[in-house]
């Protein structure tokens, strides 16, 4: 008998669960299988912050070695910001209560001041390396390399050809860490406390008592870096006291709650990466040796005689060899060389032996693209975009750019917020409290400064793998009120409707003018394509 914790009722011992729910499962503790599997997750700064470091300098050496790691973040870069994401200015004309001419008038205002601002590195990059759209790829892929980046606002004296004091500085994830007088060491520990606030600070991010964020730690020197400038840290508050603007973005993406640092976006696959790199260096020296042919002649006699013509250079009783040629050749008797149409000779009774170093090549091409399909899923990105490798079927070759293009859109969107937008409505507050630009309302009420600073950031669109197909079920979706034409035109080409049917309706009139006739044409979306039945490679 034993009684039951639940109900307090003694019952058989017959009828005695062994397991419930998932501890006959994922939760077993005396499967087989399941015996070695014993994890134990800890906080988020112990399980990363404490690994972030060996995480960063790993996912940044495969980016600077392994292709398939360039190949990630690489078309990250030119998917999500590609040439740059444009700003296009969209006021909220309800709030504010102008008519759309006076809101068009004064987004091409703000649009041309905003360009004179981001379009010259001297004017807004801090180190005069980068204007806007290069800071744009600098900060997605340091965020994606390293985990985070920090754009730091600074203020400097305006110039005849630049009005405006703000300019970003871009802070590399290794900067940012915990002071070592506040308990903080790079190699092992990252957390501290803050003596004056008793803020806790978790590798230089510090947060009051109710887990707000509230300043950042940046150190003058990098990691191990070879200098004798003295250690230094300064402490940048995360929002001005009197503005409430930020004085300092955080660009990353969060995996759990409390988590105050990122983690590079290689991080899952960084043992696949590098074994497949390893893989790869050892299947191409292979293929290396064997286009070897390498013979080697055993003298039985004058161990000091030469074959007539010979290639390459043996032990000639240290004479040096009249041939220039010759001289990156090794002449000790101890090393013998390896290369085309080498002939080594041996001293007598001497012989060489190889292990043949077969490797099943044949399976290569299968065994890398199986991992690269492994890898490419975990960084939402299929196989055929990652290796631009568009073999199969239209269908099949779109469906792999659709599931691309969902996660480049998100990663789009997350940098828009935590960079792009950011950025804008702190050089809008300079430019509106310059005179620059005219905002009533803009410091005394919020919401008109929301109303103000509302904006789309244009970048690149998906690839078309059949334009004509992709542009008759854009109308299609047009007629049956799907989508709108603005809809369409920002998907389809990333420009702007209105503008465009002003362009158009200019050029219609210049051709009507010069007897022509309209732009426009009209496609039934009953017309079946000479193609259509079979579906070709893409």
């Amino acid at each position: 008998m034993y009684q039951d914790k639940r109900s307090g009722l003694y019952l058989p011992d017959g009828v005695k669960p062994k397991a419930s729910g998932y501890s006959e499962a994922g939760a077993s503790l005396i499967r087989r299988a399941m015996k070695g599997f014993t994890p134990r997750s800890s906080a988020p700064n112990e399980d990363i912050d404490w690994n972030n470091a060996t995480l960063r300098q790993r996912g940044r050496m495969l980016y600077m070695a392994a292709p398939v790691a360039t190949s990630a973040i690489n078309t990250n870069r030119t998917k999500v910001v590609g040439i740059g994401l444009t700003l296009k200015s969209v006021i909220d004309r309800d709030v504010l209560g102008l008519s759309p001419e006076a809101a068009k008038d004064w987004q091409k205002h703000t649009e041309k001041e905003f360009r004179l601002w981001a379009d010259r590195k001297q004017n807004c990059d801090a180190t005069g390396m980068n204007n806007f759209d290069g800071m744009q790829q600098l900060a997605l892929i340091s965020w994606l390399m390293s985990g985070d980046v920090f754009p730091v606002f600074k203020r400097v004296a305006p110039t005849p050809v630049n009005p405006y004091s703000l300019r970003i500085h871009m802070v590399e994830a290794d900067r940012v860490r915990t002071p070592a007088e506040y308990g903080g060491i790079y190699a092992g520990m990252t957390d501290g406390t803050n003596p004056h606030t008793g803020n806790r600070i978790y590798d230089g991010v510090e947060v009051d008592s109710s887990g707000m964020v509230v300043a950042y730690y940046i150190h003058n020197n990098y990691p191990w870096q070879i200098t004798r400038k003295e250690d230094t840290w300064t402490r940048i508050e995360a929002y001005g006291a009197k503005t409430g603007l930020p004085n300092i973005l955080h660009v990353m993406s969060s995996e759990r709650c409390d988590q105050y640092r990122g983690v590079t976006y290689l991080a899952q696959v960084i043992e696949p990466l590098l074994q497949l790199r390893r893989y790869t260096e050892s299947s191409l020296m292979m293929a290396l040796i064997q286009s070897f042919f390498t013979a080697w002649i055993i003298t039985k006699t004058d161990p000091d005689q030469i074959p007539f013509n010979e290639v390459g250079a043996g032990d000639i009783a240290g004479v040096p060899s009249a041939n220039p040629r010759d001289e990156n050749l090794s002449r000790s008797a101890n090393e013998l060389e390896m290369g085309e149409g080498i002939i080594n000779v041996l001293q007598p009774d001497e012989d060489v032996k190889f292990g043949n170093p077969n490797m099943p090549v044949t399976g290569f091409d299968s065994f890398v693209k199986t991992f690269c399909k492994l890898i490419g899923s975990a960084l939402e990105i299929p196989y055929d975009v990652l290796l631009k490798e568009y073999n199969a079927s239209y269908s099949a070759s779109r469906a792999a750019l659709q599931d691309a293009w969902d996660a480049f859109r998100m990663r789009r969107h997350w940098f828009v917020g935590d960079f792009c937008q950011p950025a804008y409505e702190v050089w809008l507050s300079e430019a509106v409290a310059r005179g620059r630009i005219k905002a009533p309302g803009f410091f005394q009420d919020p919401l008109v400064r929301v109303a103000w600073c509302g904006a789309r950031w244009i970048g690149p669109v998906q690839n078309s793998l059949d334009p004509l197909k992709e542009a008759k079920a854009a109308i299609l979706q047009i007629q049956n009120a799907l989508k709108t034409h603005e809809q369409v035109a920002r998907e389809m080409g990333g420009g702007d409707w209105d503008e465009n049917a002003e362009q158009l309706a200019a050029e219609n009139a210049k051709l009507a003018a010069a007897g022509g006739g309209s732009t426009a044409m009209s496609v039934d979306p009953n017309e079946k394509d000479e193609d259509e039945g079979g579906e070709g490679n893409a």
